[in-house]
């Protein structure tokens, strides 16, 4: 076998050694490029967002369920309520037919995109009249060619220093 050196007396790396070095070593300190698309589709679930909250808003039930997915589910702050789409409507329907919807206003939102961009999540402070500040989290998928919600998670965040006593509180009304 031939010994080669190069000009600093070492020997040459082979091209593969090369790249297994930039993919292992050098690569993952470079900063990371948005995906082509992504802050369009940002604004996109940004939008389908504030949509809904206008449409709960206004007791729009058409508009408002013309935002979730098909097969969709709404997890709501009760830890029994866990609703499908359609248990959901069932809910809402009394409600809005008597005008009555729910408002929240957007403080903080953050929104991410799965490569492939057929998928994102969210997480958002809201702030309601009767709550206080609440979050809400969920995903969409991109479905008949737009983006629908498929679950969304509304919470009430406690602070920590209270989180004891509340817990002890819902064993009590729970019998947990």
């Amino acid at each position: 076998m031939l010994n080669v050196m190069n000009n600093s007396g070492r020997r040459p790396r082979p091209p593969l050694a090369r790249l297994a070095v930039f993919v292992f070593l050098i690569a993952p300190t470079l900063p990371a490029a948005p995906l082509a698309g992504q802050d369009d589709a940002r604004s996109e679930v940004s939008a389908i967002l504030d949509a809904l909250h206008d449409a709960a808003s206004e007791a729009d039930f058409d508009r408002y369920f013309s935002l979730y997915a098909g097969e969709s589910v709404f997890l709501g702050t009760d830890a029994t309520e866990r609703w499908t789409r359609e248990e959901f409507m069932d809910y809402t329907r009394a409600r809005f037919d008597a005008g009555t919807g729910w408002t929240y206003h957007m403080l903080e939102r953050h929104i991410a995109i799965a490569p492939g961009g057929r998928t994102a999540w969210f997480d958002e402070r809201l702030e309601n009249a009767n709550l206080g500040e609440t979050r809400g989290s969920g995903v969409l998928v991109m479905e008949d060619g737009g983006w629908k919600i498929a679950q969304y998670n509304l919470t009430i965040p406690i602070p920590n220093e209270m989180a004891r006593e509340v817990a002890e509180r819902i064993r009590a009304l729970t019998g947990g």
